[in-house]
């Protein structure tokens, strides 16, 4: 299965980090925040990878290379301009291929294991669920029976974690769009499985949770040695 990770965001919450560097390249425990997911992805064995980018993304294609130090293949979706998470998608689809694709979000923090995910989504998509964090208290999603819906409670918050099929995508014209309308209505039509993961997860959208995050691999690196 080939694997996106969506590295075409501006980071505008991070101030002037993201100023000449592109969020996916901001260090996290001595190493890039996408490093750690192509060494999480290449562990589980997943070695087909696509990149996207805009802003700044000559960077990431100059950090990153054609991926072998890290035992994988990186082909790269350029957008110039971003196109959002289901536009960039979209964008990509012909590096995806027809078969299932998985997507993460390049700004994520996790150590969720991507040997988890299924080969392919029961119905259009597949998505990992998990606790709403503080600065997103209401949630997406509800898991009822391993399938994700819009109504009810409790609500879960969407990982940035998924597989899809290109199906998803069809009837969507070329262009700036968001995933999230997409998954709604695949909801409505009950073509969405769903997993909840306890685990650690953070959204690194702004400098205070990369500090934490920095905080947290810096500690389990120390338990680690």
């Amino acid at each position: 299965m080939r694997v996106m990770i969506l590295a075409a965001g501006r980071g505008e919450r991070m101030g002037p980090l993201t100023d000449q560097v592109p969020k996916p390249l901001l260090p996290v425990g001595g190493k890039p925040l996408i490093v750690h997911h192509i060494e999480a992805l290449a562990r589980a064995g997943f070695f087909e990878l696509v990149v996207n980018h805009a802003h700044l993304g000559e960077r990431i294609e100059a950090a990153l290379g054609n991926g072998r130090r890290w035992g994988v293949r990186i082909a790269y979706s350029a957008e110039g301009r971003a196109l959002e998470t289901g536009g960039g998608i979209l964008k990509a689809l012909p590096l995806l291929g027809p078969e299932p694709f998985a997507v993460i979000n390049g700004d994520i923090w996790t150590d969720y294991d991507y040997g988890r995910l299924p080969a392919a989504p029961e119905g259009l998509a597949h998505l990992v669920l998990v606790d709403n964090p503080e600065h997103h208290a209401t949630g997406d999603f509800t898991l009822v029976d391993k399938r994700a819906g819009n109504a009810g409670s409790p609500r879960y918050t969407f990982s940035g974690i998924g597989v899809y099929r290109q199906a998803l995508f069809d009837g969507c014209e070329p262009g700036a769009f968001p995933l999230a309308p997409l998954l709604r209505s695949a909801c409505d039509r009950d073509a969405v499985s769903a997993e909840y993961y306890p685990g650690l997860w953070t959204d690194v959208g702004t400098p205070q949770r990369l500090a934490r995050i920095e905080q947290l691999v810096s500690g389990l690196a120390k338990v680690g040695a």
